[in-house]
């Protein structure tokens, strides 16, 4: 998704503006807000994929799947839209705004906005406690990254053509072809 940057505001007022905008989003990095706007076809086909293949197997369980819409809160002064973001959480359950929780985020990387989603993002995503595994799909070759909590350490697993992506945190195991089906890469992985 492509992201344009605006001035530095306080919490309070990026609160009031991500409330009253409804056909606009908006991410919040300690002060920093950044407008959200569309991606490209293959970016929303590789969402869509991704969505399907991981909430299949969580159906029945304790974990829900939430799309871009839904805010997550990683502390009193981030807020970021991921593309998605699987919560284990009873605790975010019937949140009515966002959610606090996360187990696993996937951010489908772009143009735009793959230096945040690897620097600033990554990073608040690691610092958070209950994220298992941060996974970052490129939406401009076949290529997948789980990174993966692991005691007191993280570690990066990459996944190219051919490849089974594995989500240990959620169990969940798919062939990388299924994250870009439909996409104008599909010749990559034939």
């Amino acid at each position: 998704m492509a992201q344009r940057k605006y001035s530095i505001m306080d919490v309070e007022d990026y609160l009031i503006l991500n409330r009253n905008s409804k056909s606009t989003r908006y991410e919040y990095l300690d002060g920093e807000i950044k407008m959200l706007a569309g991606g490209s076809p293959d970016h929303s086909i590789i969402i869509a994929n991704l969505t399907a293949t991981i909430k299949g197997p969580l159906k029945g369980s304790q974990c829900r799947v939430y799309n871009s819409d839904v805010q997550l809160q990683l502390s009193e002064k981030r807020y970021v839209f991921p593309d998605i973001t699987v919560s284990c959480d009873q605790r975010d359950r019937n949140q009515k705004e966002k959610i606090h929780y996360p187990h696993v985020v996937v951010e489908v990387l772009s143009p735009t906005t793959e230096a945040t989603d690897r620097g600033k993002k990554a990073a608040y995503y690691r610092a958070c406690p209950t994220i298992q595994e941060y996974i970052m799909v490129d939406s401009a070759e076949v290529l997948v990254e789980v990174h993966r909590r692991e005691e007191e350490r993280w570690t990066i697993n990459t996944f190219e053509p051919g490849e089974t992506v594995r989500l240990e945190s959620l169990g969940i195991h798919f062939p990388i072809e299924e994250a870009y089906e439909g996409t104008s890469l599909t010749s990559e992985i034939a």
